[in-house]
């Protein structure tokens, strides 16, 4: 886990999606959060020590989408361990746990010691625990010279062309460490944190707060509506806590005395 002494920083975009807006000062005390997402090696251990079973498994199916029909779909049989179900090779070890819902990641945390990171805490550790203005975690820009810093998606949603090596997940760490030494805060799977998705103070976006409906943050490898806007550091959507995706998992936090 990496350390992040308290501060205050300035939170959110004027420059994002309107969800991002207003930029406001925030202030979080000291905490420690994973270095990496949770690892299918680690969630694993998890599994056999609780013998705990995921909602992903108990609706028998989980969010996937095909290329092919170029849809989502509830593959039946898909779950954390075979991330495409049953025909599907299994999740290897040093990949992000996927198909893991906000109850799942809680489960998880818990068992842990740990918990889910508040939504200021992301963004603050994306940051570097300062008042960087750099869109993303690693910096400005999405590739330098032809090297990407973050797994994402290139093309069309109907494109198949994984110029940054990985056309799904990507080992955890592959695209290096931010400044504070975390690595995938951006890019790879969505994850999420603590909060209900509600609208920042001040802010014009009508969003109804809702205790079922949680904070996502990130981005990930796959296709998103609003490109290279949705793995910025301010970036932040949202899901139901009972929902599970091939492309959202989820890092642990703790507090710092």
């Amino acid at each position: 886990m990496i350390l992040f002494k308290g501060g205050t920083f300035l939170m959110g975009s004027e420059n994002g999606l309107p969800q991002e807006k207003p930029v406001h000062s925030v202030t979080v005390k000291s905490f420690k959060i994973d270095k990496t997402p949770v690892t299918v090696a680690q969630f694993r251990v998890f599994i056999e020590s609780t013998n705990y079973k995921t909602e992903a498994e108990k609706f028998g199916d989980s969010g996937v989408f095909n290329l092919e029909i170029q849809n989502w779909e509830l593959l039946p049989g898909a779950f954390w361990k075979k991330p495409f179900g049953p025909a599907g090779e299994d999740a290897s070890d040093n990949y992000p746990v996927t198909h893991v819902t906000w109850n799942d990641a809680v489960k998880y945390a818990s068992w842990a010691g740990k918990r889910l990171p508040t939504e200021a805490e992301w963004e603050y550790a994306a940051r570097s625990g300062k008042n960087s203005q750099n869109k993303f975690s690693w910096g400005d820009k999405v590739t330098v010279n032809g090297k990407y810093f973050a797994n994402t998606w290139q093309g069309k949603i109907n494109s198949t062309d994984a110029k940054d090596g990985y056309l799904f997940t990507s080992p955890v760490g592959t695209f290096g460490e931010n400044e504070a030494g975390l690595t995938d805060m951006g890019g790879n799977v969505w994850q999420w944190c603590a909060d209900n998705y509600k609208a920042y103070p001040g802010s014009v976006v009508a969003i109804r707060e809702d205790s079922n409906v949680k904070v996502i943050r990130g981005g990930s490898f796959f296709f998103d509506q609003n490109g290279e806007d949705s793995f910025s550091v301010s970036a932040r959507s949202m899901n139901s806590h009972e929902t599970s995706l091939f492309n959202t998992g989820f890092r642990c936090a703790v507090d710092a005395e």
